[in-house]
């Protein structure tokens, strides 16, 4: 890495910035943390991938494209046994990018009414890709298990936290403080992995 240790965010979504940027700082990396439209950078991109990398590896490779510095991506979701996997890749578009996420998750709810615990299984799923302008790629995956709970419950975190379960913490996601959370989920998994890259990449004090 060089480019006077900036570091692109590539992500539209403010709550999801909001918590790569958070872990990212507590990590002690000594970084200047850009965003895309820090850049100009519209961020406009289809995530045309049948995977959590593949999407994440779209969204890292425009930035730099875009920006032209070292840029950090991530793509993640929730991944429902019961459901044959959905949501998956598809979560942030179930039912139409327009649906909110209560009205994507009163529709899960209402699939798996009479699913019993033992079938409930689930998972985020969290790919991170880190990519510099000189074409050096860095990927890699984190998974927090759980179950999908029959009630939406707390009010912190964003997306399907508040129907996830998770049986360790006997809590749901979203009744987590952000730096509990950040211990266990699947993006802070994924982070963890990216920050001993970038530590490895002289990106510390």
């Amino acid at each position: 890495m060089s480019d006077g240790r900036r570091l692109v965010v590539a992500t539209t979504n403010i709550k999801k910035a909001g918590e790569m940027r958070r872990i990212l700082q507590d990590a002690g990396l000594e970084l200047d943390l850009l965003s895309l439209s820090d850049c100009g950078a519209a961020g406009d991109v289809e995530e045309t991938g049948a995977t959590f990398l593949e999407n994440a590896r779209i969204k890292a490779l425009a930035a730099v494209r875009d920006c032209g510095m070292p840029a950090i991506a991530d793509d993640g979701g929730l991944e429902i046994d019961a459901l044959g996997g959905l949501p998956g890749v598809q979560s942030h578009r179930f039912l139409g990018e327009s649906t909110s996420f209560p009205d994507k998750m009163r529709e899960i709810l209402s699939r798996m009414r009479d699913v019993p615990d033992s079938g409930r299984g689930a998972r985020f799923r969290c790919a991170v890709v880190v990519v510099s302008p000189g074409g050096e790629r860095f990927e890699c995956e984190g998974v927090c298990e759980g179950r999908i709970a029959r009630e939406m419950r707390g009010s912190n975190g964003f997306g399907y936290d508040p129907i996830f379960y998770v049986p360790g913490l006997e809590k749901h996601m979203a009744e987590l403080a952000p730096e509990q959370k950040h211990r266990i989920s699947h993006r802070g998994q994924a982070l963890g992995k990216a920050i001993e890259y970038l530590r490895k990449r002289g990106m510390q004090p």
